[in-house]
């Protein structure tokens, strides 16, 4: 029995239709096949670059599994969003509050507990120039790849680090934000105290022994906070840390003292006071001794603009207040 046209038409278009239909489904298994998931896959491409020891640190994507053992790094890392890629820390790495949190390998003083920090299995560690070189001469020798940060000598020097860690973590455009909102703090400090009359400073670190405390000079991040708000070191010409007698003290007559304060510092703004020889400096005498949060001014981190807005309320307040 034959079929009418009709009939045969309607049969050749559905021979048509299931023909299209096998080629689209093979078509997809092939590229299926040939390039996997459909969805893009972001590059990694490896990193190489020459760390605060001058060597070549060679890593094969950004860091994923990251122990920090300096408290300046570890607000870093923090700072452009990188906490979560930390997995270790150094005892004394106590701010942001999350990094609490993080494990803690233990002291950075004298040896380090290498099988902690081992146990961890980091594909880096972000050391600092308190690191020694035995230290991380020791980490390498375990092939755990270490990063050294340089201390930075001034604001440029820290927004480098800062962009440094970026680029080691993956966190570039996080970094950059965060140097560019640090850039715009500093900025509107020192246009204000810039042509602002000079005013003599003492910085104390260490005033155990008040006939000779220990202070900064240049080369030190408090002399270069000093210098920004319009302030003047008066141990300016020391190098780095050295003890400065309190008759040479007394004899350049600082206008305003500025210490170091801690939870483990023993002095305070009415100790000064107390000493013998001291009342007869401006600054005791005016009352314009203040202490600052040591650990703004000693850690090389984000934290040392917070250092410089407080700083410039203590020395210029009538242009910050």
């Amino acid at each position: 029995m034959f079929m009418n046209r009709s009939s045969q038409r309607s049969n050749k278009a559905i021979t048509h239709l299931l023909v299209t239909i096998l080629a689209v489904v093979i078509m997809g298994l092939v590229v299926a096949a040939c390039g996997g998931s459909s969805e893009p896959t972001e590059k990694v491409s490896p990193l190489t670059l020459v760390d605060g020891m001058g060597r070549e640190v060679a890593l094969p994507g950004p860091a994923q599994r990251i122990v920090s053992i300096a408290p300046s790094n570890t607000e870093i890392l923090f700072a452009i969003g990188a906490g979560g890629q930390v997995i270790g820390r150094d005892e004394v790495s106590d701010y942001p509050p999350e990094a609490l949190e993080v494990a803690s390998i233990g002291s950075t003083y004298g040896e380090l507990n290498t099988e902690a920090i081992l146990a961890l299995e980091p594909d880096l560690v972000l050391a600092a120039t308190i690191t020694s070189p035995e230290q991380v001469q020791t980490l390498e020798a375990l092939g755990i790849p270490v990063y050294l940060l340089a201390n930075p000598m001034d604001f440029p020097g820290l927004q480098k680090n800062i962009s440094v860690v970026g680029i080691l973590t993956g966190n570039e455009v996080e970094a950059i934000a965060l140097i560019e909102g640090l850039e715009a703090r500093i900025a509107a400090v020192t246009q204000k105290a810039a042509g602002a009359e000079r005013v003599s400073v003492f910085y104390e670190v260490d005033g155990m022994d008040p006939t000779a405390p220990w202070t900064t000079g240049t080369g030190t991040f408090q002399d270069v906070l000093i210098g920004l708000v319009g302030g003047e070191n008066i141990a300016a010409e020391i190098a780095g840390w050295g003890q400065m007698s309190l008759e040479e003290i007394v004899t350049r007559n600082p206008q305003v003292v500025i210490f170091g304060e801690g939870a483990w510092v023993p002095t305070t703004v009415e100790s000064f006071a107390d000493r013998s020889g001291w009342g007869e400096i401006a600054a005791v005498a005016d009352g314009r001794v203040y202490g600052i949060d040591t650990n703004w001014v000693d850690r090389p981190g984000p934290r040392l603009v917070d250092a410089l807005e407080e700083m410039a309320l203590m020395i210029h307040p009538e242009l910050f207040e």
